[in-house]
């Protein structure tokens, strides 16, 4: 994967925060989406102390054209408030503690990581749940089970390994017609299979 070494997630942010607030947007909708959405939302809301204050219903508005933007913008409001009062307007930095926030669990914490910390760790979307399976690095029928799969048979660098697989799947490995043509690993391919987490 020396191909993308340098890989990085393709949402746009200029801080932890706004990290934070576009991979919890970016659950069921695309990066692309995300990016559109939040350039009103960050104008508006540049930290935590201003979306702790925020009015659910403007935050509705401001995220309306993302998937689920109603859970999501409780979500937001609520894991504000909870920095704000339980971790005094910072962000924590560990795993365990980033999954209490409201609309954040096991991925979202090790996608933060990732991206901020270069955290050597695994987190396992549904492009890295894909591309293990297409070639054969996993055949755990879940993405918790995929993960320690993973994490076990790669050990270092797991960062750059899961940004890698991201942009692998999303733009080659692809879950609907796969662009093989393209395709660097097609070799160790050991199906078209769109896989799915059950």
């Amino acid at each position: 994967m020396a191909k993308y070494d340098k890989a990085k997630t393709e949402l746009n942010y200029k801080n932890g925060y706004e990290l934070l607030v576009a991979i919890v947007l970016s659950a069921q909708c695309t990066d692309k989406r995300v990016n559109i959405i939040t350039v009103k939302l960050f104008e508006k809301y540049p930290d935590i102390i201003s979306l702790s204050k925020a009015k659910v219903d403007d935050i509705k508005q401001l995220i309306d054209s993302c998937s689920f933007f109603n859970n999501k913008a409780n979500n937001l409001l609520t894991m504000a408030t909870q920095i704000k009062e339980q971790y005094n307007y910072s962000i924590p930095k560990r795993q365990k503690e980033l999954e209490t926030l409201a609309g954040v669990g096991e991925k979202t914490a090790c996608v933060y990581l990732i991206e901020l910390y270069d955290a050597n760790i695994m987190a396992v979307d549904t492009h890295v749940f894909r591309v293990s399976h297409r070639l054969g690095l996993s055949y755990a029928k879940t993405v918790a089970q995929t993960k320690i799969e993973l994490e076990k048979k790669f050990e270092t660098d797991l960062n750059k390994l899961h940004q890698a697989m991201v942009l692998f799947g999303r733009y080659i490995c692809k879950a609907v017609k796969p662009d093989c043509d393209r395709c660097i690993l097609v070799e160790f391919c050991k199906s078209k299979k769109s896989f799915k987490p059950s």
